[in-house]
């Protein structure tokens, strides 16, 4: 076994190697404190040359006995990745892919076990160096290595990979990884950054990101092994050269047609044409070498559309559908267009449209994380679906995938930094993103329709958030930066930059690039370019919407909150919940508590009370009885109670619903009383006297204090 070590800001970096899963092409097990990372890269033995992507699966597998944990639900094991595990994969794949030699195909698989878990130093990064380093030191064809770090501001400090206390108290939370040279992914959250303020953290970052890599080299010069020879499919120079004469006036026509269905259509007819020409011509060819020639005409096609378009951008300065470099397509914004929700907005941008639907629930109603962060619910969601329809497919349904999570999350980072606190909006809050248009950055379009579905139902946000996608296109050492990308844009150019915030500053920042990186003079660009088409954005948006609604939906449940003492909680939820049960059924008329129209009613530790229901009077009527549960009764103050219970000894009296208390029968009359039956019945109201509490805790009354004697 060999190990590596290095003293990281302060904090102990443990590479070992040569000691557990020896049979993958590349391993290591990283420490990070006590967070311990093992990650395994294995390359398959045989290719499939007519494969037209190169199939790389990164995995991020949560282990829940790493923060000592036993998995929730009947089935006692962990089951489907969790939200944060997908994300968490997505963030290593995005910045190693880039980074594999052109023209590999055989499939890459890199597994991420995550074993234990210190929440002050981050699994994900962790896993992220652990999985550079076995690609890096295996035989696997990888142009590494990379490593990535989280930036957070404390007080307007930076402080590398902060620890869960300091990112409480962050206004940025940055992960951002690359190469030495360069950064190719970025992924924050912030309060309303300045763009000079990102641009200075994506900085300090890197300064961090080329320490890490100069360990890594160190460690993959001693163990490192060399790179293995790899099948790939070469194409002859007259085969290239009759094909570009064929298509490249067409092609070239055709990506300059405006709209985006026809465009593909016409691309795809010049191209099918070449794959039937190429079948016929070759008709004696064994149906392998066919598909091997026909693979090969693909791969010219993508070839000569790629440069044709970099050349149009780049050289011509024309974008496809003729727009300037820094113009946004036609824009429109709409609320209120579904009359029984909560909350509804559209946003359109070109042939992108994103319905957004905002939801307003109890407390009660968060969600549940059962995973390895400290975190343990949420009352904010966003929740993206992206339907085949709207790109005028045919396609799968079913769960989520990794693309829907990310941007769904994408888009709840952004609106997360505006959602108002818990004590200023107590509620649970969702929100949904149906796409029925997409053409380019459905995530950012996204952002803005629930932004505004959010204003109309009320929800008293800090700030409205818009967003805005921002592409790049290079050619050689010229490039261009591009606002308000399209699907064709962001397909064959090298860079996905998004950002969203409101007009004081940047909410929330996302990088995909697909060549090498990008350097500090164009992300300085592209975060100015994308400010001023942000404010353009935001003036439609309020258009549309200028601020929150006073008040929620008629169909969203009203809320009252108020406080109790917390030694009373226990007497408001009764023995086996029958008091608050009883509450709930006789305030809402109802018979089961999960009845619709039902009251709901959230009892904090602290002893909040919050009280949710469209109806105002029911409220108040649960807060009545809430509040006389846990009135205290006055000694030697006389009320008006009910008997509820008759004995020989006594008879039981409520004064009001939750308190009782005991009259005894020497205390019901001036006269003799043989039992309490001779005298009261079940359902009398009588006046009675408070004796006050005996030392088991019981209220005593009497009657006869009550009357002349």
């Amino acid at each position: 076994m060999r190990e590596f070590k290095l003293n990281f800001r302060g904090r102990e970096i443990i590479v070992e190697h040569g000691k557990m899963a020896k049979q993958a092409d590349g391993a290591v097990l990283v420490r990070y404190g006590d967070t311990v990372v093992l990650s395994a890269a294995v390359v398959s033995k045989t290719v499939n040359l007519l494969s037209d992507f190169f199939p790389l699966t990164v995995l991020y597998q949560e282990k829940l006995y790493s923060v000592g944990k036993i998995p929730g639900g009947f089935i006692k094991r962990e089951g489907r990745p969790s939200e944060n595990a997908t994300l968490a994969a997505r963030m290593i794949d995005r910045p190693i892919r880039p980074l594999f030699k052109e023209g590999f195909k055989n499939e890459v698989q890199v597994v991420n076990e995550v074993l234990s878990v210190d929440q002050d130093n981050s699994p994900e990064m962790t896993a992220m160096l652990a999985s550079s380093l076995a690609l890096s030191i295996s035989k696997i064809p990888f142009e590494g290595p990379i490593a990535g770090v989280k930036v957070g501001r404390v007080d307007g400090k930076f402080i590398i990979n902060p620890t869960a206390l300091e990112l409480e108290k962050s206004d940025i939370d940055l992960t951002v990884a690359g190469t030495k040279e360069a950064i190719n992914m970025v992924e924050s959250s912030a309060s309303e950054a300045s763009e000079d303020d990102m641009l200075e953290a994506l900085m300090f970052g890197h300064e961090a990101i080329k320490e890490l890599i100069t360990f890594e080299e160190e460690i993959i010069s001693e163990i490192g092994v060399p790179k293995m020879e790899y099948e790939k499919l070469e194409v002859e120079e007259d085969l290239r050269k009759k094909i570009e004469k064929d298509v490249s006036k067409p092609l070239d026509k055709a990506l300059r047609i405006k709209d985006k269905l026809e465009k593909y259509d016409t691309i795809d007819k010049i191209k099918n044409e070449q794959f039937e020409k190429y079948t016929k011509e070759n008709e004696d060819l064994k149906d392998e070498d066919l598909k091997i020639l026909l693979a090969k005409v693909n791969l010219v096609l993508e070839e000569i559309e790629y440069n044709l378009f970099r050349n149009i951008v780049v050289k011509e300065k024309i974008r496809a559908d003729g727009r300037a470099m820094d113009e946004i397509r036609p824009l429109s914004a709409e609320i209120d267009l579904l009359p029984r929700t909560h909350g509804s907005a559209m946003f359109t941008r070109g042939q992108t449209q994103s319905l957004s639907i905002t939801t307003l629930g109890a407390l009660g109603e968060h969600q549940i994380l059962d995973g390895l962060t400290i975190e343990d619910e949420k009352r904010f969601m966003l929740h993206y679906n992206f339907p085949q329809f709207s790109v005028g497919e045919t396609g799968r349904y079913g769960s989520p995938g990794r693309r829907e999570i990310g941007h769904g999350a994408l888009g709840e980072k952004a609106l997360a930094r505006v959602i108002p606190s818990e004590d200023e909006f107590p509620y649970t809050i969702r929100v949904v993103s149906e796409i029925l248009e997409s053409n380019g950055s459905s995530s950012q379009a996204s952002i803005c329709a629930g932004c505004m579905s959010l204003m109309a139902a009320g929800v008293p946000i800090k700030a409205p958030v818009a967003g805005i996608a921002m592409g790049l296109i290079t050619s050689g050492d010229d490039y261009t930066v591009l606002t308000d990308i399209q699907g064709m844009e962001d397909h064959l150019g090298d860079m996905d930059f998004k950002v969203a915030g409101t007009k004081d500053g940047i909410c929330a920042l996302q990088m995909d690039i697909k060549i090498k990186g990008i350097t500090k003079e164009i992300l300085k660009e592209a975060l100015e370019q994308a400010k001023k088409a942000r404010l353009e954005v935001l003036e439609v948006m309020k258009g549309a919407i200028e601020k929150p609604r006073d008040e929620v939906s008629p169909y969203a449940p009203k809320t009252m909150t108020f406080m109790i003492d917390p030694n009373k909680i226990k007497e408001v939820i009764g023995k086996g919940g029958e008091m608050i049960t009883k509450i709930i059924l006789e305030a809402s008329g109802v018979n089961s508590v999960t009845d619709s129209n039902a009251v709901k009613v959230d009892l904090e530790d602290d002893g909040r009370v919050i009280i949710y229901h469209t109806n105002q009077e029911i409220i108040d009527k649960t807060a009545d009885m809430i509040k006389d549960v846990i009135k205290d009764v006055e000694d030697g103050k006389i009320y008006t109670g009910k008997v509820v219970k008759v004995e020989d000894f006594g008879c039981f009296v409520e004064l009001w619903p939750g308190c009782e208390g005991m009259i005894h029968v020497s205390q019901l009359d001036h006269k003799r009383v043989e039992k309490a039956s001779d005298y009261v019945k079940v359902g009398d109201e009588i006046l009675v006297k408070s004796l006050g509490y005996d030392k088991r805790g019981r209220l005593n009354l009497s009657h006869k204090d009550t009357i002349p004697r």
